[in-house]
């Protein structure tokens, strides 16, 4: 779990340094909302947001990342203070969603 005031630059570095074809997954404490980010190819991005809101956003550059993000935190997580990041290796649309998770 990192603190909400460190998620958006420790996301980021993870970000860089993924894999094409793997995925983040950003969720609340709670484990009931959130965001995957999709490295589709060495500069564009894949984001699904699942919570209070459902949106995708296709071919996303890496430098544009940064605002979105900080968007998207404040309409997902608007009272979490601790945010869990998962690395979730190759991304496969059916199954991303049915990940077996304890929700608290």
């Amino acid at each position: 779990m990192i603190a909400k005031s460190n998620i958006i630059p420790a996301v980021l570095e993870r970000l860089q340094s993924l894999p094409v074809g793997h995925y983040l997954d950003v969720r609340t404490y709670k484990r009931n909302r959130y965001v995957f980010f999709v490295k589709k190819n060495e500069d564009s991005f894949l984001i699904i947001e699942n919570g209070f809101f459902q949106d995708r956003f296709e071919d996303v550059p890496f430098k544009k990342i940064k605002k979105l993000f900080k968007t998207l935190l404040k309409k997902e997580f608007p009272r979490s203070t601790k945010i869990r990041v998962y690395n979730m290796g190759e991304f496969d649309e059916q199954t991303a969603d049915n990940v077996e998770r304890k929700i608290l």
